[in-house]
């Protein structure tokens, strides 16, 4: 048997953005959801996610689906599904999850029960009393909502955003798939010039440099499927190869800078974890007052933003300078992410554009002016 129902978590907002990567991934009955996309296909197509996604958080795979509005509903359907698989005699499998309008609300006692129901089933396969958890780990991932139990394997480990070169960041970091999500968005394919005035830890301009040359974000990190038995090992080294082969080579313009040295310096620090410190020229500059490079381009950036009011009041200001800024540049298009409600008034400009995001929990939009 090798093919399966995948699931790719994602940031609520890149649903369609994720769905549109697999597609050109040549995965197979793409079907997107609310903070999810469901693909099908064998390994190899399972490795290439996980290598070149840039907008998903991680690939699951589904093991099945059934109704468990009771606790022995949950033990049998959990206890029905083919876990011998996947799984081996030796191998270790905890529990996560999480459980949203169903009558099985205790998270804990769900992670106990599938586990126990896991241990019967293997137990049972394999006819051992005690199963000795002295191999790979095999995360189990379950998800209840309004009643209906989804069970997976994790075949990612780290979240797919955890691409190994941002190893601290700022105070607000941006998390790398939605940042991506942001060069994507704003049509960036190496050509044109691109510049973050706000650049904070660097997670743009390095996502914008990856995008440019068509870098598989997931070649510097491995992967919890990696160290699966079930899972042949040429998988891999074929995925990667392709995924380098499709690289690009060229000159870019990537423009960085901040007001803050040792946010710059951070930045630069990571660049040079990611293999793209030569793709981005790094400069201190303040964003309200930068000289920009001549013949325009696109700006993406993430402004900081206050939780407490006189943060707050710091970056509506902020806004208003940077508005003010703006409406004298010609040729460039801005795209600007904030959580602040009221940003374009304080911007003073209506956005072309705006679309909602999420980054983590916070509900941000991003603001386009072209």
């Amino acid at each position: 048997m090798n093919h399966f129902t995948f699931c790719v978590p994602c940031l609520f907002g890149l649903e369609g953005l994720v769905g549109d990567e697999l597609r050109r991934m040549d995965a197979q009955n793409v079907q997107v959801e609310n903070g999810r996309v469901y693909f099908e296909g064998g390994w190899d197509t399972m490795a290439r996610a996980n290598l070149r996604l840039r907008m998903g958080e991680r690939v699951l795979l589904k093991l099945g689906a059934f109704r468990a509005d009771t606790w022995d509903a949950l033990f049998d359907g959990v206890a029905a599904l083919p876990w011998e698989q996947f799984i081996p005699k030796d191998g270790k499998f905890p529990v996560k999850g999480y459980s949203l309008n169903s009558k099985l609300h205790s998270v804990p006692t769900c992670q106990a029960m599938i586990q126990k129901a896991v241990a019967k089933r293997l137990g049972g396969k394999y006819h051992l009393q005690h199963l000795p958890a002295t191999g790979q780990t095999y995360q189990i991932q379950f998800s209840i909502m309004k009643d209906m139990a989804e069970l997976y394997l994790d075949t990612s480990g780290a979240g797919l955003h955890k691409r190994g070169y941002r190893a601290v960041g700022n105070d607000a970091p941006l998390r790398e798939t939605l940042a991506a999500a942001m060069v994507h968005l704003a049509r960036y394919r190496g050509r044109d010039t691109f510049v973050d005035p706000f650049c904070g830890s660097g997670t743009i301009v390095i996502e914008a440099a990856m995008a440019a040359l068509n870098r598989a974000p997931g070649l510097g990190r491995g992967f919890s499927a990696e160290k699966w038995r079930e899972v042949p090992v040429e998988v891999w080294r074929q995925e990667r190869t392709a995924a380098m082969d499709r690289e690009y080579r060229g000159d870019y313009r990537i423009f960085a800078s901040d007001i803050d040295p040792q946010s710059l310096a951070i930045a630069q620090s990571n660049a040079k974890k990611a293999g793209m410190e030569s793709y981005i020229q790094f400069s201190e500059a303040d964003a309200t007052r930068l000289t920009l490079p001549e013949g325009g381009g696109i700006l993406v950036c993430n402004p900081p933003y206050g939780e407490r009011m006189l943060e707050q009041r710091s970056a509506q200001k902020l806004y208003q300078q940077y508005g003010r800024y703006f409406k004298n540049l010609d040729g460039w298009k801005l795209y600007l992410i904030s959580s602040e409600p009221e940003f374009e008034r304080y911007f003073g400009r209506k956005a072309d554009k705006k679309r909602k995001l999420y980054n983590g929990m916070i509900q941000c939009n991003l603001f386009m002016y072209f």
